[in-house]
């Protein structure tokens, strides 16, 4: 294996380019389930990584419930500097587990205090109303899911406005974007150059459910007022604890794709542009990275099995 088997911690930089060619040239829903599942692979590719240097960093340590067999001269050789490599990859898979389980309990701890304010609630439509002066509004995941706003935010929009915040927030769920970025999340919980793409994800969800919006309401200018609108209030009011309706993303740039053409609805952009290229060289990259894990798990099982006494 040799240094190869380091490949998979720092190829997820391959994947930076696309991120920002991505979200300004493919559709915004094309580019949110491509870098998210670019994120995913390189994500799962680098923790194997780390397993492996697990294995074969620790297998010499006294006391290790190991066969004897795993901390020969033949195994140790299979990675370089395997002791240091091994007693750090101990810690940083550590640290990954304790990141995303915290993650992982934030988003459901988060989902469940909402569903309990829901209950309180006399109505149960899609839309819930909440009382408060700070506006906001967020799409609540769930069976089913509901739509949370406050009056102070339907208080500052006009009618047609107010229909372009519901529809916004109706294709977050019908998307199931909370998914897609707790995804981003995690893979960048896995290995922090990954973290890039959270936000490059984070935007072209927002993008994508503006565009669902925009066909909703058949006004393009009308939903970019209302995103406009919606992210001066939220940002007036403080609020940076809730996923407000236009606060992720840069405004102005999702404003201005509004008020420009209809994205393209191809799926994969013409080879020879530089969105093309990107793409290609970070679909390279993934492919990279998946073998040089998959060849490294492959040539340390073949190693370990032969070390292993029958």
């Amino acid at each position: 294996m040799g240094v190869f088997v380091y490949l998979p911690l720092l190829l997820p930089l391959t994947a930076l380019p696309i991120a920002r060619l991505a979200e300004q040239h493919l559709h915004p829903r094309s580019a949110a389930r491509l870098l998210t599942s670019i994120a995913v692979i390189l994500a799962s590719c680098s923790t194997l990584c780390l397993g492996l240097l697990v294995v074969v960093g620790t297998a010499q340590l006294p006391g290790n419930p190991l066969p004897d067999g795993w901390s020969d001269d033949e195994v140790r050789e299979a990675v370089p500097h395997d002791k240091l490599a091994g007693k750090t990859s101990i810690v940083a898979l550590a640290l990954v587990a304790m990141a995303c389980a915290s993650t992982v309990q934030r988003h459901y701890r988060f989902r469940a205090r909402a569903h309990r304010a829901l209950a309180e609630l006399p109505t149960k439509s899609e839309v819930a109303v909440l009382p408060d002066s700070v506006p906001y509004a967020y799409a609540l995941p769930g069976s089913p899911g509901r739509i949370m706003v406050t009056s102070a935010m339907l208080a500052c929009l006009t009618t047609a406005e107010q229909g372009a915040l519901l529809a916004h927030e109706r294709a977050h769920l019908a998307g199931r974007h909370h998914r897609l970025l707790l995804a981003a999340q995690l893979a960048g919980c896995a290995n922090p150059l990954l973290r890039p793409l959270r936000a490059a994800i984070a935007y072209s969800t927002e993008r994508w459910a503006d565009e669902e919006a925009a066909i909703d309401t058949g006004d393009r200018r009308l939903t970019a007022r209302a995103v406009g609108k919606a992210a001066l209030i939220s940002h007036r009011a403080a609020a940076p604890a809730v996923a407000a309706f236009a606060a992720a993303g840069p405004v102005p740039r999702r404003v201005a794709a509004l008020l420009g053409p209809v994205p393209p609805e191809r799926g994969w952009p013409p080879a020879l542009t530089s969105t093309g290229i990107a793409t290609f060289f970070a679909a390279a990259g993934t492919a990279v990275s998946t073998l040089s894990s998959l060849n490294a798990a492959f040539a340390l099982f073949v190693v370990l099995e032969a070390a292993t006494p029958l």
